[in-house]
C-alpha cells in the first residue's frame, strides 16, 4: 500500500543554498537575496511525500527490491544487512518551476537563487522523510540506510521507470515522469533507503558516489 504525507516546512539550511548557487562565503548582499528569494518562494511550496516498503533480497550485485529487480554495486553494497527497502517520492510542487519560468525572463540573478533554493528545500525534505522513517524503523528494532536514488553511483536512471510504476505518484504526489526521464515538478526526488537489523551503509550518499565533479556534492 502506498503512503502519503504532506510535511511541515524543514528549517532553512542557508549553507546549502550558498553552495546550490556557488556563491561562495556569505556576504551582506547575497545574504539579502537569499533571504528575498526564501520568503518569495516559502509560502508557494508544497512538501509532499509518498513510499512504499518492500521485502529485500541481496545476492551479489543483484538486488530484488520487490517491485523491481537490477544490477548495482553500490546499492547492493549500501544494502547490506538489510531485510527489507523503502521506495519513495518527493516533491515540493509546480510553483518553483512556473517562478523560475517567469524570473528566468525577469530577473536571471533571482531565478538562480530560486533554483539554489528549491534544490535545498527538496532535499531537506528529503532529510526529514528519512529521519522519520528512521525512528518508525528504530520502533521496530531496525536500522535505517542513507538514502540511494536512481542515477548515482552506477544505480540505473531506467529504474525511475519501476518506481513510478509502483507508486503512481502523479496521482498520489502530482509528480510525472516524462519519456526522457525527467520529472516534473523539476525539484523532486525519488530514492530507495534499506532497513535491517544490520544495516551499516550509513555514509553520506555523496560519498558512494563516484561523480565527484557534481556541483551538488556535500562535504565530507
Amino acid at each position: 500500500m502506498v503512503l502519503v504525507k504532506n510535511f511541515p516546512s524543514p528549517p532553512v539550511q542557508w549553507e546549502d543554498i550558498r553552495r546550490y548557487a556557488a556563491a561562495g562565503p556569505a556576504t551582506e548582499q547575497t545574504a539579502a537575496m537569499a533571504e528575498e528569494c526564501v520568503a518569495l518562494l516559502q509560502p508557494r511550496l508544497a512538501y509532499r511525500v509518498c513510499w512504499q516498503e518492500f521485502p529485500l533480497s541481496v545476492t551479489g550485485d543483484e538486488v530484488d527490491a520487490g517491485f523491481a529487480t537490477f544490477s548495482s554495486t553500490a546499492l547492493s553494497h549500501r544494502l547490506t544487512g538489510c531485510c527489507r527497502v523503502v521506495v519513495f517520492a518527493a516533491t515540493v510542487g509546480l510553483e518553483l518551476d512556473r517562478l523560475l519560468a517567469r524570473y528566468g525572463r525577469l530577473s536571471p540573478s533571482k531565478a538562480l537563487w530560486l533554483d539554489a533554493i528549491g534544490t535545498e528545500r527538496v532535499e531537506s525534505l528529503c532529510d526529514a522523510f528519512c529521519e522519520e522513517l528512521a525512528r518508525d524503523a528504530a520502533a521496530r528494532g531496525l536500522c535505517t540506510t542513507r538514502r540511494f536514488s536512481p542515477g548515482y553511483g552506477d544505480l540505473p536512471l531506467a529504474l525511475q521507470r519501476d518506481i513510478f510504476g509502483v507508486l503512481d505518484p502523479a496521482r498520489h504526489i502530482g509528480l510525472t515522469l516524462n519519456e526522457s526521464l525527467l520529472m516534473s515538478p523539476s525539484k523532486s526526488v525519488t530514492a530507495l533507503v534499506g532497513l535491517g537489523d544490520k544495516a551499516t551503509s550509513t555514509k553520506e550518499t555523496c560519498a558512494v558516489c563516484d561523480k565527484t565533479d557534481c556541483a551538488y556534492r556535500r562535504k565530507p
